[in-house]
């Protein structure tokens, strides 16, 4: 071989190493996606039981009922639509009914959906990004409820 086809074979080897961690990354990352969805979304878009999701809404008025333990069964609202989830875990301090939240989590094969991190609002006036986009793209927010 020539200096010039060792040279050409030392970079193509390096852009074939690079390209397939490329690759692999790119495969790696679309497993852990999670996509957000609010409940008449997630309802509408027919998921697949196991898939991991984001839920978020708010914590509809009534609905917490705390199990034996840490377990706590509550359900997600946009107004439109309800999803009951199941959570075993210790919620976060501000959490309490007609407030946003984002719950992380999948749909069991018998349709219920159980969740592993429940996130809630920060303050008097913060609502989750993607929670108050959705609200607010249906019209059911608006910012002096936010204020208030």
């Amino acid at each position: 071989m020539t200096r010039k086809q060792k040279r050409l074979s030392i970079i193509g080897g390096a852009m074939g190493f690079l390209a397939a961690a490329t690759a692999l990354t790119f495969y790696a990352l679309g497993q852990q996606t999670s996509y957000f969805y609010m409940p008449s979304d997630a309802l509408a878009a027919q998921l697949a039981p196991g898939e991991r999701i984001r839920l978020g809404g708010l914590v509809e008025k009534g609905s917490i009922v705390r199990g034996q333990g840490t377990e706590v069964r509550f359900a997600v609202t946009d107004h439109e639509k309800s999803i009951t989830v199941n959570y075993s875990g210790i919620l976060p301090d501000l959490f309490r009914e007609e407030q946003g939240v984002v719950t992380h989590g999948m749909f069991q094969p018998d349709g219920s959906f159980v969740a592993d991190s429940v996130l809630a609002k920060h303050d008097e006036t913060y609502m989750p990004k993607e929670v108050a986009e959705s609200l607010k793209e249906k019209g059911l927010w608006q910012e002096e409820t936010a204020q208030q």
